[in-house]
């Protein structure tokens, strides 16, 4: 056999075959992206426990590619956890109703129906409704700006605080008329100074003297004095000179100034309030008294009780004559 001579062409290539087609080099399976769920194959939204179906695998993918891994059902400790969150939102609703409930009914009740709400008696006195009397027709008011003497053109005897209930009228301080004689009110004072505070109440200009008293079932005395003077200056005037002087009151002549009574609380516009204490009881009974000058007025209030009288009537009573005054 003769020899055939060797091809002087290129060599083919190694990928290809003899007598095959020549073909395009094969590309790597490359993961693409998972197509949208049709709305037909997912499970019903109301359904939280159902397994989603794998979409089928698209065409150009061979079968080496797995389909995604089915979604897992919630685990059984996060089931616990929703019913607990459950349980747990449903008994605060539960409780803000009752709450709500508990709450409109304290708003309803009065203090005093409510088990340790109630309040506890402080010991005040049951005064009746007090009101200031109605001035004369045209007259101003003691500290109006035209008023310069500070004159009450109300009635004096109108002016003294009321009794409160339950007490027992003291007709010795009724006087005729409901004015009260100078020395009716000189015989609460020690018999020595009397005369010097006789003379004092006449220079003063003292026009008139309102008063009244009471005993309550507990034996606290109390004595009310108003003194109308001129002027508001001869009222001061007089308010200086029994404060200062050397004469006290009956069973208890010798006094200092309370600087422990609250004046901040009690203290009303235009009106000065001074509180005096015995240093030593002399007697059976402890006096409490305090002097209040409003204008042309001033006020003397006292308060007595076998063994010791009690601090908040005392404060009541004189912080209601002040207001009366003020």
């Amino acid at each position: 056999m003769s020899r055939q001579p060797e091809p002087t062409g290129p060599a083919p290539d190694e990928t290809m075959q003899l007598g095959a087609v020549p073909a395009h080099p094969q590309p790597q399976p490359q993961p693409q992206p998972q197509p949208q769920p049709q709305p037909q194959s997912q499970p019903q939204a109301n359904d939280p426990y159902a397994i989603p179906m794998a979409p089928p695998a698209p065409p150009g993918l061979t079968t080496s590619l797995a389909p995604p891994a089915p979604i897992a059902p919630p685990a059984a400790k996060d089931r616990r956890r929703l019913r607990a969150v459950l349980r747990w939102t449903a008994a605060v609703a539960v409780f803000a109703v009752l709450g709500a409930g508990a709450a409109y009914g304290v708003t309803q009740e009065t203090r005093g129906d409510l088990p340790g709400l109630s309040t506890r008696a402080d010991g005040r006195w049951d005064y009746p409704k007090i009101e200031k009397p109605p001035l004369p027709e045209g007259d101003p008011a003691a500290f109006a700006e035209d008023n310069d003497r500070e004159e009450h053109f109300a009635d004096l005897r109108a002016l003294v605080l009321p009794a409160p209930k339950g007490a027992t009228e003291d007709k010795t301080l009724s006087g005729k008329d409901g004015w009260l004689p100078t020395s009716t009110y000189l015989d609460a004072y020690g018999k020595d100074g009397r005369g010097d505070l006789a003379q004092e109440l006449k220079d003063g200009g003292l026009r008139h003297i309102a008063a009244r008293g009471w005993t309550m079932p507990d034996g606290t005395r109390t004595r009310i004095y108003l003194l109308r003077f001129d002027t508001g200056a001869f009222a001061r005037a007089y308010r200086d000179t029994v404060m200062s002087s050397s004469t006290g009151l009956v069973g208890a002549p010798e006094t200092e100034e309370d600087f422990s009574w609250p004046g901040d609380e009690s203290h009303v516009r235009y009106t000065s309030l001074r509180v005096l204490k015995e240093l030593r009881s002399s007697g059976a009974e402890q006096i409490r008294q305090a002097y209040i000058q409003a204008g042309d007025v001033v006020a003397l209030v006292v308060q007595s009780r076998k063994g010791s009288t009690l601090t908040v009537p005392f404060r009541q009573t004189v912080v209601l004559q002040n207001q009366l005054l003020g």
